[in-house]
C-alpha cells in the first residue's frame, strides 16, 4: 500500500512530534502536513514535506489534502467539528479504503463534572477494551464527546471504505520535539497557578489520580498505528474498537504537589515547599482563559484513569521512557528560569 500522509497539527506540541517521529523514522514516507503559519526552519528541518497554508476552518483545502493521502493523521484540536468532517468527507472520495487517526483525550472519561471524588480517588480505572462499550456511549457533556461521535457514526456507515481510530493519550509529560509548541499543559499551567497561591496546591485529600505518559512512550503508539494503517491495517483495530488509551503510569495531585514543592523551593521560586489544601471554589476559578469553564477543577481536583491494553495486545507497546517523577524539574523549568 502507498504511503501518502496528511498531518494536522504539524507544530503543535503532540502533533510537532508526530511530525519529526514519522519524518526521522520513515523517510520513504510521503507527508503533507496542514499549517497556519510556516516556522522559520521548516524547510531546512524537513526538505521532502509538503505544505498546505490553512487552518481548521479551511474545509475545502482540507477535504482536499484529505483526499489525496491513503493516511490521515490530525491532531490538535480535538473538538474542533469542521476539520474531521472535511477530513472524512475527502477521504470518501477516494476509490479505496484509507485511514484516519484522530487524536483524543481522556479527559472524555474523567469525572470532574460530578462531585463525589472531587479530591478523592475513583477506584475507577478504564481500560479501552472492557470499557469500550461504555466509552463510546458517554453523555454529550464529556470532553471531546462531540467529535467522537462523528468519528463513530462515519466508522458504521462507511466503515469499509473509512477506517479509523482515536488516540487517546492521558496528561503527557517530557519536551516535544517539533518547530512550535514544546510542553504539554499541566506542568506549565500548574507553575503558573503555583506562583500565584504561593505554594503547591490540592483539594481535600489530594488522592485524586491522573494517568500519564512520555511523549516518547506516545510516540510510540503512533509510529505503531500509522505502520499497520500503511500496511493496509491489519493487525490493529478500526472502527468502534480501534481506540487506543496510550497511559504508562499514575501520580495523585498530591504527591505531585510534594514533588512540585520540593523542585521550586530548591530553585527558589516559591518560599513555601509544603502543598496548600484549596477549598474547590479557588481551583474552579483557575485557568479561566482555557476554551472549556471549570478547567481548575478538571486539571487539579479531578480523576482521570487509563489503562492501554489495545496498544498492548495489538502494537507491542511496551512504555520505556523516563517516568513523571525522573522528568519534572525539567518539565516545571522549561519556560520558566
Amino acid at each position: 500500500m502507498s504511503s501518502k500522509i496528511f498531518l494536522t497539527g504539524g507544530t503543535g506540541y503532540i502533533g510537532g512530534t508526530v511530525l519529526d517521529t514519522l519524518a526521522t523514522k520513515h523517510p520513504e514516507y510521503d507527508i503533507t502536513v496542514l499549517l497556519r503559519s510556516i516556522p522559520e526552519q521548516f524547510h531546512e528541518r524537513y526538505p521532502k514535506v509538503k505544505i498546505i497554508k490553512g487552518d481548521y476552518d479551511n474545509f475545502e483545502a482540507i477535504s482536499e489534502a484529505a483526499s489525496q493521502a491513503n493516511v490521515v493523521i490530525h491532531n490538535g484540536n480535538s473538538d474542533h467539528e469542521g476539520s474531521i468532517k472535511a477530513l472524512i468527507a475527502g477521504l470518501l472520495r477516494r476509490p479505496s479504503p484509507s485511514f484516519l487517526i484522530h487524536l483524543g483525550g481522556t479527559g472524555i472519561i474523567a469525572d470532574w463534572q460530578e462531585s463525589t471524588y472531587i479530591g478523592k480517588l475513583n477506584p475507577k480505572v478504564w481500560s479501552d477494551i472492557s470499557d469500550i462499550e461504555a466509552i463510546t456511549s458517554l453523555p454529550d457533556n464529556a470532553l471531546h464527546r462531540n467529535v467522537d461521535k462523528i468519528i463513530q457514526a462515519a466508522a458504521t456507515t462507511h466503515g469499509d471504505k473509512l477506517k479509523l481510530a482515536i488516540i487517546c493519550p492521558p496528561d503527557i509529560y517530557g519536551p516535544g520535539r517539533g518547530l512550535g509548541r514544546m510542553q504539554s499543559v499541566y506542568m506549565p499551567e500548574f507553575f503558573q497557578e503555583i506562583k500565584k497561591v504561593g505554594a503547591p496546591f490540592y483539594v481535600g485529600e489530594g488522592t485524586n489520580t491522573r494517568s500519564w505518559v512520555h511523549i516518547e512512550d506516545l510516540m510510540t503508539v503512533y509510529v505503531k498505528l500509522v505502520e499497520a494503517a500503511v500496511s493496509g491495517g491489519e493487525n490493529a483495530d478500526w472502527g468502534k474498537t480501534g481506540y487506543y488509551f496510550a497511559s504508562s503510569q499514575e501520580a495523585s495531585q498530591l504527591d505531585v504537589a510534594k514533588a512540585a514543592g520540593k523542585i521550586l523551593t530548591k530553585h527558589g521560586l516559591i518560599q513555601q515547599e509544603e502543598p496548600k489544601q484549596l477549598p474547590i471554589d479557588q481551583v474552579d476559578a483557575m485557568m479561566e482563559s482555557r476554551r472549556y469553564p471549570g478547567m481548575g477543577r478538571y486539571m487539579f481536583a479531578a480523576n482521570s484513569r487509563s489503562k492501554a491494553e489495545r496498544a498492548a495486545r495489538l502494537l507491542g507497546y511496551e512504555p520505556k521512557a523516563p517516568n513523571i517523577w525522573e522528568t519534572m524539574e525539567s518539565d516545571l523549568l522549561a519556560r520558566n528560569t
